[in-house]
């Protein structure tokens, strides 16, 4: 059994200064596999130190040093794509086919988009006599979550490098391997020692003191409103800058004009994604009331369809819940919605027929959901879907809108016009509309309790930096 005992600190593998240890265990089988060392605020401390060095010279470096440092990054990551795509196989329980096709490809997808938005940016411009000025904003702390792990890892760490930042990581403690992968191949790249650092540790330790440090200028934190809520609270106090990705309870809007059986399948597969482990997918589905039944149906057979089984084959559709806690919560859920009068229509509690073991979640679906449900209104991060019924447009804008979250929303229509009418009354930080291909350039992030600030793109880069007004620059010229 293998020992992660190191972390990454001013250019050098370091131990920890007082480690104590987690069992990492496979989702899929529940055997332990490795042991984390996890640390403290004294390694906290430590690598705020180094990234505080740092910053000034590489704040000081060009955008074209800080491009070329991100090609080397890419470079080295496609050459070992496959060791990271078995790593989330076997922290978090992406089944191979799907960590190969999509948890693995998100590096260089979001990469390649920051490279094509730093061909384009100005740093500095004017606006009448005064000239703006955009700056790193300074020593950063991320924080990010196991369901999406080196995709959460590079929309924060690419970004704040071609910022000129400096930082320090706290991947989750369930997803630290891939994280671990991540910092070998930034060394390798040539990051200046100092610049990117990397310190496992739970959240009420590690977390907590990157959060309230006095010398990190900015958090950015990925992970559940509730931690985001304690995120916030610890870093008030030194008033750094906080940019939270939260939770979601994204709504899914079927019009009445859709071709039904396209549009449920369709959404119960956005619903399923990452065994439903992702905070912005659709997992409360709105019909007419008239479609309701068919729609039940439909949903039913599609679910019915999932492969659940084993991580290694690659045929599975479906891997299992992170962890025992994750998984008795989803099950939780499951059983509250048959509890409160929602009609089970595929799933239910328990693993699926044939797994004795692991963390499994049958593919589950509701119908004859209300929005006081807790299914309707809670997120599971599970493969459960809600389906509610609805008896008028302005309903079933209301209901989408009735959630104290924002992240997502969804609209469905045969009819593009009447769809973007939708789009355009619906909240959220992002609405989809008939089911687009994504797009990696456009702002992800949420309103309300979905968080603030922005991810992706050339709205992620400007989420590292600071603007800085010289007036009075141009005047006389």
């Amino acid at each position: 059994m293998k020992d992660f005992a190191s972390f990454y600190i001013d250019g050098m593998w370091v131990d920890p200064a007082n480690p104590d240890w987690m069992d990492l265990v496979d989702p899929a089988t529940e055997e332990i596999y490795a042991r984390l060392a996890l640390g403290s605020k004294e390694d906290v401390d430590r690598a705020v130190a180094a990234a505080r060095r740092a910053f000034p010279a590489y704040a000081g470096t060009s955008v074209d040093e800080r491009r070329r440092l991100l090609r080397r990054i890419l470079d080295i990551y496609n050459r070992r794509f496959d060791e990271f795509a078995e790593a989330m196989r076997l922290e978090m329980g992406a089944p191979i086919g799907f960590s190969t096709k999509f948890q693995a490809p998100r590096v260089p997808i979001h990469v390649n988009a920051l490279l094509d938005v730093l061909d384009r940016f100005s740093f500095e411009e004017d606006q009448g006599t005064t000239r703006l000025r955009y700056e790193s904003v300074g020593v950063c702390g991320l924080i990010t979550p196991w369901n999406w792990p080196v995709n959460q890892v590079i929309v924060k760490v690419a970004p704040a490098l071609a910022a000129g930042c400096t930082m320090v990581l706290k991947p989750s403690e369930y997803s630290a391997v891939s994280a671990l992968l991540m910092a070998e191949v930034i060394d390798e790249a040539g990051v200046p020692p100092g610049v990117f650092n990397l310190v496992n540790g739970a959240g009420p330790e590690v977390g907590a003191a990157i959060a309230g440090h006095e010398d990190i200028d900015m958090v950015s934190f990925t992970g559940s409103t509730r931690a985001g809520i304690e995120v916030a609270r610890a870093a008030a106090p030194t008033v750094k800058r906080v940019a939270q990705e939260l939770g979601g309870k994204s709504a899914n809007i079927l019009l009445d004009d859709v071709n039904l059986d396209d549009a449920v399948r369709r959404g119960v597969a956005g619903c399923f994604t990452n065994s439903g482990q992702s905070c912005s997918i659709p997992t409360r589905m709105l019909v007419p009331r008239a479609m309701m039944a068919e729609a039940a149906s439909i949903a039913a057979e599609a679910a019915a369809t999932y492969r659940v089984g084993p991580t290694d084959r690659e045929d599975t559709q479906l891997g299992p819940i992170v962890n025992r806690s994750q998984f008795e919560r989803v099950q939780n859920f499951i059983r509250k919605g048959i509890e409160e009068g929602a009609t089970l229509v595929a799933g239910g509690p328990g693993r699926p027929e044939g797994l004795d073991k692991g963390y499994f979640v049958r593919p589950t679906v509701f119908s004859d959901v209300t929005p006081d449900m807790t299914i309707a209104s809670e997120e599971i991060f599970g493969p459960v879907l809600a389906i509610i019924p609805y008896d008028s447009d302005d309903e079933a804008v209301a209901i989408a809108n009735g959630t104290s979250y924002g992240l997502a929303a969804y609209v469905q229509s045969a009819d593009t016009e009447r769809a973007r009418g939708f789009a355009r009354r619906l909240s959220g930080g992002q609405v989809h509309i008939n089911y687009p291909p994504p797009d990696f350039a456009a702002p992800f992030g949420g309103f309300r309790r979905s968080g603030n600030g922005r991810e992706w793109g050339e709205a992620g880069l400007r989420e590292y930096l600071e603007t800085k007004a010289m007036i009075g620059y141009g005047a006389g010229q």
